[in-house]
């Protein structure tokens, strides 16, 4: 007799019924309730009657199996049991999944289908786990697929266990060639050893990993990181991640060999600038000193023409030494606030008497909307309309230019100023305008044989407007022969700005030869002359040597005033030699030292002022600037202390 009888089929069949944590439920041939247990209700978050208000035969069938009548024929074909996975709807809103083993009840005698009996158990928590399991697998593999390093993993034993894709093309062998072998044949046995060395730190030792062998025998140079497969807190094996180096070596290479270049490239246009500039000096300086003496018309009309070769040529030193400039990223804006107005009108007078030597008309319109006052690089802007300003006298044979002002826009702190300089010249063919803007380029070869330039003049506007932020672009003239080039500069503005007046003029009023002690410094011999001769054409004496040792003697015997310093000396240049002369005065009033040099590029002012010169005037010096800063030291020098 069975231990179960003992107890009573029913009564114990109705314990299990009642306490199993299995859900439960008693389904008839035709799919209509008959019971469910708790289990089951609290499976769902039901009660029983809200749970038999629900089908039946959610609790029987199956996606696979979607009818009663064929259930009933399959599980009377050999088997009484089906299995299936599926989702039900929680009463909270919430999905759950399910493992449901229904199985057929029959009578004993008869043999004919009673009730299905369906057993639910919650697999909810698993199922999450395992597609956890299954995204975190598929994001490792996608990690290792489509990284761009090697990626080799082994075990303790020093045997390749797996790698990715890059791993074969790094190495050149197959995965499956790869699996059991010992990682030693890509990175030699002393590196495996010290890696599986436990008295050895292995984020050491992968700096010492730099090299993975490839299957042809060549060494791939690689940056390596070694990383633990830790599994239950135990190390079984390491990652090997390894980075190519090679192509990353080849441009490290290649910039280093650019920035050579580079640095040769300023290097000789800082010596071509200074080489090609002090004879420039003494072709202008001299021409300047022969104008203010007696001359027929026949030498005058001479003098000027080499006056103006001089300055064209001067011209295109300077375009190509800015570009250069430009190009290397050297050049900053320089934030400062200014009239725009007042900019505009200073400019039109630097180009005044060239169009006015064509007997062209030059107008300016600026719109009430522009502000009076902006902060930005005026100096760049400056440099911008007079290039464009230049091209438009040069290309205009007759009739008009007129530059235009705008506001384009306006936010909280910045404007947005359009600028246009339109002109009634020769125009540009529609085919040729894209070009217009590129380095080196002229429209027509013919057109070079009438006006000088480089090609550069339009290419230098674009980076500088560009460095502004804005966009600089041509039109051509819409109701008349001739161009519109137009570009857009963004600037800040400030409330309760006022424009400041411009700095008068102070006139060249010449001195007693007594009144100011000067010394001139210079190697050059020209130079010397021109300098000398442009302090006494302005009434003041002074002194010459030829180097920076003897400016220092001369500092000892005589206290001089101003000192016009040439940077590139022999012996001693001249930026020590006003150190040393500054030390030699100290106590008393430092003399005002000048800067005279050939390299004349943007921002060199600010340079020289910062290394301890008081002023700074580039070759060719001009008589402006000489009388300029004569005056300027005597505004000081008279100003109370």
């Amino acid at each position: 007799m069975s231990n179960i009888s003992v107890f009573g089929n029913q009564g114990l069949f109705e314990h299990v019924y009642k306490n199993a944590p299995i859900g439960i439920a008693l389904v008839s041939i035709d799919g209509n309730w008959i019971d469910v247990n708790p289990a089951a209700c609290k499976i769902l978050g039901y009660t029983q009657a809200e749970l038999m208000a629900l089908p039946a035969t959610d609790f029987v069938l199956s996606d696979k199996v979607d009818n009663l009548d064929e259930l009933v024929k399959m599980m009377s074909q050999g088997t009484d049991k089906f299995e299936s996975e599926r989702q039900y709807l929680h009463k909270n809103g919430n999905s759950i999944w399910a493992a449901v083993h229904v199985s057929l009840v029959r009578d004993e005698e008869s043999g004919e289908p009673l009730f299905f009996i369906s057993q639910v158990v919650d697999t909810t928590d698993s199922r999450v786990a395992e597609q956890k399991l299954q995204e975190s697998i598929e994001r490792y593999t996608s990690l290792k697929k489509y990284n761009h390093d090697a990626i080799i993993s082994f075990g303790l034993d020093g045997r390749i266990i797996n790698g990715n894709q890059m791993t074969e093309q790094m190495t050149g062998y197959t995965i499956p060639e790869l699996i059991g072998k010992r990682i030693s044949k890509l990175i030699g046995e002393q590196n495996l050893a010290s890696v599986l060395n436990p008295a050895k730190d292995y984020t050491l030792i992968e700096k010492d990993i730099t090299e993975i062998r490839h299957k042809s025998g060549k060494m791939v140079e690689v940056l390596s990181t070694l990383a633990p497969i830790i599994i239950h807190g135990n190390t079984v094996g390491y990652y090997i991640i390894a980075k190519d180096m090679t192509e990353q070596k080849r441009l490290i290479i290649e910039k280093e060999a650019a920035e050579k270049t580079n640095k040769a490239k300023s290097e000789f246009l800082a010596m071509m600038s200074h080489e090609i500039r002090t004879p420039m000096n003494g072709v202008i300086g001299m021409t300047d000193l022969i104008l203010e003496t007696d001359l027929s018309p026949e030498q005058r009309e001479y003098i000027d023409i080499i006056k103006k070769s001089g300055t064209t040529l001067l011209n295109i030193i300077n375009d190509i030494l800015d570009f250069s400039k430009i190009e290397s990223g050297k050049t900053e804006l320089v934030e400062e606030i200014f009239g725009v107005r007042s900019t505009i009108s200073e400019t039109i007078n630097l180009i005044l008497p060239k169009a006015l030597e064509k007997n062209l008309e030059v107008t300016t319109s600026v719109s009430p909307c522009v502000p009076e006052v902006v902060e930005g690089d005026v100096t760049k802007l400056r440099q911008v309309l007079i290039n464009l300003l230049g091209n438009a006298i040069k290309f205009t044979p007759n009739g008009a230019i007129t530059t235009t002002v705008k506001l384009l826009a306006q936010e909280k702190d910045t404007v947005t100023l359009q600028f246009s300089v339109r002109d009634t010249g020769i125009g540009v063919p529609e085919h040729k305008a894209p070009q217009l803007f590129e380095p080196f380029y002229q429209v027509d070869h013919y057109m070079t044989r009438h006006v000088e330039g480089t090609g550069l003049g339009l290419a230098i506007c674009k980076k500088l407007v560009h460095l502004m932020g804005g966009e600089i672009w041509y039109e051509p003239s819409p109701d008349h022969p001739g161009s519109v080039f137009m570009f857009t500069v963004n600037f800040k503005v400030e409330e309760d700005v006022v424009e400041t007046p411009e700095a008068e003029t102070l006139e060249g009023v010449p001195g007693s030869g007594n009144a100011l002690k000067i010394l001139i410094a210079e190697d050059n011999e020209v130079n010397q002359l021109v300098l000398k001769k442009m302090v006494e054409k302005l009434g003041y004496n002074s002194t010459v040597v030829d180097n920076g040792q003897e400016a220092i003697e001369a500092f000892k015997r005589y206290p001089y005033d101003i000192i016009f310093m040439d940077i590139q000396m022999p012996y001693l240049d001249g930026l020590e030699s006003t150190k040393k002369i500054r030390e030699l005065a100290a106590g008393d009033r430092p003399p005002f030292v000048v800067a005279v040099t050939a390299h004349a590029i943007k921002n060199d002012r600010e340079k020289y002022l910062a290394l301890g010169m008081d002023e700074y005037i580039s070759k060719p010096v001009s008589m402006d600037e000489v009388s300029r800063v004569i005056q300027h030291y005597r505004k000081m020098a008279e100003a109370p202390v």
